[in-house]
């Protein structure tokens, strides 16, 4: 599996996304991993000898493109405007068969962008959704969408929520997976206009839906799914992700305020460790784009090597298990409207 990575975007770039595509080249390569490094070739080749003394042994291609898409730059204009990118010319590699999936730590609006524009979404979907998996104790729970389509129809939801339940059936193997709808009550008749016109057509979609889903019980397993539009996606992935470091802050600042509180915490130090270990999101390394004619993976921004390392497996992994074949399946069950 040919797994095409930006290798310019991101705060790290390019030195810690080579450092993560040589890790997984060594960790996976046996498995059938080939990563092709997109940006400027002259400055890749140089990050590679850096990273690694055997870089012309690993599976690691290069692909030249010259051009950079900034952090701060508007969706539309790199999209658009900057077709020699390396978000560009990682994309194309997927719409011409040449690579089978695509990982960018950059500019995630422009990634999103340039691969509706350059991939075109699936038959009958009107919108993408990204989705962030929360590794929850009783098995992942996937929240879809977070940040992808701020304002969303019914049918939108609906079709998240067949995205969603195929990629956590293909990936993480969940059997008929949980569907349940974001809302402030369980009740069927809660919610905003957008929830409770939704929940009749998901009751009737033949998705195992499980009905309305609280915040709280997102978080306890109550659905594998959890579907809403982005913005309320994308506020609950980042009050998670500050609640994961206030409550360790906390822990920290309470371990250290007292000696025999510190002897202890040396004692727990390995426990404290392994139980943060599922929710640091270098762990997962990136969130799927589902709804596009191609696999396409989004990391953070702030993605270090492991971090990287950890996406290329996600991605190599959905790619080897034919995903966008089961998303378009999946679609094709839909009930007509």
């Amino acid at each position: 599996m040919r797994i095409a990575l930006d290798a310019m975007g991101g705060d790290h770039a390019p030195g810690e996304i080579v450092r993560g595509a040589v890790l997984a080249a060594r960790r996976h390569g046996a498995d059938g991993l080939h990563v092709i490094l997109v940006g400027q070739e002259a400055v890749l080749e140089r990050e590679l000898q850096a990273a690694s003394d055997d870089a012309s042994e690993l599976p690691i291609t290069v692909v030249h493109a010259p051009d950079v898409v900034a952090m701060d730059t508007h969706a539309a204009h790199a999209a658009r405007r900057q077709r020699q990118s390396s978000v560009h010319v990682g994309l194309r590699l997927v719409r011409d068969g040449e690579a089978d999936a695509f990982l960018s730590a950059g500019n995630s609006g422009a990634t999103m962008a340039t691969a509706v524009l350059t991939l075109r979404p699936l038959p009958g979907v009107d919108r993408p959704a990204a989705g962030a998996v929360f590794p929850l104790p009783s098995g992942p729970t996937l929240i879809v969408d977070v940040g992808t389509t701020a304002d969303c129809q019914p049918r939108h939801l609906v079709d998240f929520a067949y995205l969603g339940a195929a990629y956590m059936e293909i990936v993480h193997g969940v059997q008929r997976p949980r569907v349940g709808l974001l809302s402030n009550g369980e009740e069927a008749g809660k919610g905003n206009r957008l929830v409770q016109e939704t929940y009749p057509l998901l009751a009737a979609s033949g998705l195992h839906f499980v009905g309305n889903v609280e915040g709280r019980q997102a978080t306890a397993g109550a659905a594998d799914v959890v579907v809403c539009d982005g913005f309320a996606g994308n506020v609950v992935l980042k009050v998670a992700e500050g609640m994961v470091t206030l409550i360790f802050d906390l822990i920290r600042g309470a371990v250290r305020s007292r000696l025999h509180y510190k002897l202890a915490g040396l004692i727990l130090r390995p426990a404290l460790r392994r139980a943060a270990q599922p929710l640091d999101y270098r762990e997962h390394g990136s969130a799927p784009l589902l709804g596009v004619r191609g696999l396409v993976f989004i990391a953070h921004g702030r993605s270090d090597a492991t971090a990287i390392a950890s996406g290329l497996r996600s991605a190599h992994a959905a790619a080897q298990r034919g995903l966008l074949y089961h998303l378009t399946t999946q679609l094709a069950t839909r009930p007509a409207p």
